[in-house]
């Protein structure tokens, strides 16, 4: 037993000796540890304190370079000041000298300068200068001069006048670069009447001279105006009439605005494309009826040559055959049969007519509509903006005017037209009526006898 416990207690003695050993390996490795650290420590502190020191240089050095930059443009500062103060003297004493040289040319100088920038303005928009360009460029320094004009200047000055006032009285043809609407140019023969218009074949110039072009009006005035000046273009002597704009593009411009039929047409809107429809139905019709008309009286004259031989292409013809067809029968038996053959000719004679009448009747009422809705229309705008703006109120009005003017145009001709086809039916009709009183006279007559 005592053995046991010596080899227990021995053994405790020798783990807790190893324990130990251990731990003291340990703290030597932790404590060189700690040395390395503080030796790489010291040394990233002094890398770092070297790198501060040399920044701290740089900027101090940038700090010296921006005191000494300060300090020139300081100095720069008050030479410049210096320098403005005596020019401003030089200049002042240079103003009286010039003054004290010009004298009583200053007087001049500001005649010449107002002549040449009035002269800029006319010439610079004369549409002279769609022939002579250019002719801006001189006026236009001497009124933006500061010194006194040259005797070149002047003599420009007044030979622009002169020019100007020698071409507004005469009719040049020249030939120019036309810039067309679509963007394209094309160069053009066109005539030049004074100051007052460009005309070419086909029709009016204008020139912009903005950017110095020969451009074609937006759109051309009236067409009896526009002949006028395409036929004028076209005359190489004699006298030929055209339309001259005194106004100088004014007036023409007012005419280009005006609108065609077409325009005004296209105002009626929905109302008015009716009416039209009811118009070319109408018109339609009572072609048609003329047509047959037409040919029902010829065929008819050609039977009235022979009555002994009935044709069925015709009213009489169809109505000889019903005469033959019942000679054997009383006189008021054959006048029976023959109304009913005219009763049935009747509608096929007579077919569209009241159609025509009933279109003739309706297009006032539908342009009266037209002209009510149009009102309606103009109310409901001034209810909305008020009477302030006219233009607001014109489209409505013009709907309104336009749809009765349309629905007159229309009853008008279709009233002509129902009366000559209405008198065409009534012929044929009269036609009829008379032989079939003239064949129960005949047969009457027989058996009178």
């Amino acid at each position: 037993m005592k053995k046991v416990i010596n080899f227990v207690l021995l053994a405790a003695s020798l783990t807790t000796g190893f324990v130990a050993t251990t731990q003291a390996n340990e703290l030597d490795d932790l404590l060189k540890q700690v040395k390395a650290d503080r030796v790489s420590e010291a040394k990233l502190d002094k890398k770092r304190e070297a790198e501060f020191l040399s920044a701290r240089a740089d900027k101090t050095a940038l700090l010296n370079k921006a005191k000494k930059e300060l300090s020139d443009q300081n100095v720069r500062n008050k030479r410049l000041t210096k320098e403005y103060a005596a020019n401003e003297i030089t200049l002042a004493q240079k103003e009286v000298e010039l003054d004290n040289a010009t004298g009583t040319l200053g007087e001049m100088f500001g005649v010449s300068r107002a002549a040449a920038a009035n002269a800029f303005g006319q010439i610079s928009t004369s549409i002279v200068s769609a022939e002579f360009p250019n002719r801006g460029e001189a006026l236009n320094r001497i009124a933006n001069a500061k010194e006194i004009p040259s005797i070149s200047d002047l003599e420009e000055l007044w030979f622009s006048l002169q020019t100007e006032m020698t071409e507004s009285g005469k009719i040049s043809q020249f030939s120019v670069d036309v810039t067309n609407l679509d963007g394209t140019k094309s160069t053009e023969t066109i005539t030049r009447i004074g100051t007052f218009n460009l005309v070419s074949a086909n029709g009016y110039l204008t020139y912009n001279d903005e950017v110095s072009q020969v451009q074609p009006l937006p759109k051309q005035p009236a067409g009896y105006i526009t002949d006028t000046a395409s036929n004028f273009s076209g005359v190489t002597s004699g006298y030929a009439a055209v339309y001259v704009d005194p106004s100088r593009g004014g007036i023409l411009s007012l005419e280009t605005r005006k609108k065609t039929l077409e325009e005004f047409f296209h105002e009626g809107k929905e109302v008015g494309y009716a009416i039209t429809v009811l118009l070319i139905f109408g018109v339609i019709i009572a072609l048609e009826r003329l047509i047959v008309l037409g040919g029902m009286s010829s065929k008819i004259k050609s039977q009235e040559k022979n009555l002994d031989k009935p044709n069925e292409n015709n009213p009489l013809g169809r109505l000889l055959k019903v005469f033959y067809d019942n000679q054997s029968v009383d006189a008021e038996t054959l006048e029976l049969k023959l109304d009913e053959a005219i009763l049935r000719e009747t509608p096929k004679v007579d077919r569209g007519i009241n159609l025509i009448k009933m279109f003739a009747a309706i297009a006032p009422l539908m342009g009266l509509l037209g002209t009510v809705i149009g009102m309606i229309m103009t109310f409901q705008t001034i209810t909305l903006f008020g009477t302030g703006d006219p233009k607001i109120m014109a489209g409505n009005i013009s709907l309104a005017l336009v749809t009765t003017a349309l629905g007159l145009i229309c009853a008008l001709p279709l009233i002509l037209i129902h009366s000559v086809v209405a008198g065409k039916s009534k012929s044929v009709l009269q036609k009829l009526d008379e032989q079939s009183a003239g064949l129960i006279a005949a047969i009457a007559e027989k058996g009178s006898k």
